[in-house]
Parts: C-alpha cells; sequence; structure tokens
C-alpha cells in the first residue's frame, strides 16, 4: 500500500492555509507515489509536524521554524520514492 502523508498543525494559531497549501505541493509532486495527504488539526497549541505512516519527519518545534517546501519535497522524496527526481528542487 502507498504511504499516507499527515501534516499536524494548530488550528488556533491559524495555520490550516500553510498546511493546505504543503499538501497541494505534496500531491501534485508525488501523485503516484502516496495515497493521499490528511490534514490533522492538533490538540496540542503550536503544533507543526509532518510525518509519512506515522513518522515524523518534520517537526517545527524541534526545529524551530516552518520547514521550506524544497526541503520538504525532499525529505518526503526520500521516505516515498528516493529514485524520483525532482527537478528544479533538487538542485543546491
Amino acid at each position: 500500500m502507498k504511504p499516507t502523508i499527515t501534516i499536524e498543525y494548530c488550528p488556533k494559531c491559524n495555520w490550516m492555509l500553510r498546511a493546505a497549501y504543503m499538501a497541494q505541493e505534496l500531491l501534485n509532486t508525488f501523485t503516484d507515489d502516496i495515497h493521499g495527504v490528511m490534514l490533522h488539526p492538533s490538540e496540542t497549541s503550536g503544533k507543526y509536524a509532518i510525518s509519512v505512516d506515522g513518522m515524523v519527519l518534520f517537526d517545527r518545534k524541534e526545529q524551530s521554524r516552518f520547514p521550506e517546501i524544497k526541503e520538504l519535497k525532499q525529505l518526503i522524496r526520500d521516505q516515498v520514492n528516493p529514485d524520483k527526481s525532482l527537478g528544479h528542487s533538487d538542485k543546491r
């Protein structure tokens, strides 16, 4: 079964739009590689974490920042399809 990406976000912080934007980018990039992207409103204030099948790849509190979309795509790619080219997102 293809993996599911979960974006857990704090609705009290108004981070739903950020989560929806990232979900859109991930769905567009990994259409054939994933089952889907789930947006999960967190009950924990300030939470913004992205995971693949329960394995956290990025946590805002641990990193003290939000992920850049290029960085996020690389993290997801490395988990769901390591051989996939991300085109311009692979360039440094």
